[in-house]
């Protein structure tokens, strides 16, 4: 196990959900005032905030799902789309 899966939502809730959630992202949310609020740049957006929280090296990628079609997935420099 590489963490405790509790922490890890614990780790998810502060970096995922409470800045996020129900949020207009270029109203409510800092980061999104400088920031235009794509799916590409809300998977760098989180991946920062989680990385933030997690043992080093632990964090391998992030995936956003926009809509079934449209689908991104960043791997720290790396975004690609499926």
């Amino acid at each position: 196990m590489v963490i405790n899966l509790t922490d890890l939502k614990e780790h998810m809730q502060e970096a995922i959900m409470k800045p996020l959630d129900h949020k207009n992202l270029d109203k409510d949310v800092e980061y999104f005032s400088d920031v235009v609020s794509t799916t590409e740049n809300v998977a760098v957006f989180i991946w920062e905030n989680l990385q933030k929280r997690l043992p080093p090296g632990t964090l391998y990628k992030v995936k956003v799902y926009e809509t079934d079609q449209n689908i991104v997935v960043y791997k720290g420099e790396e975004t690609t789309y499926e």
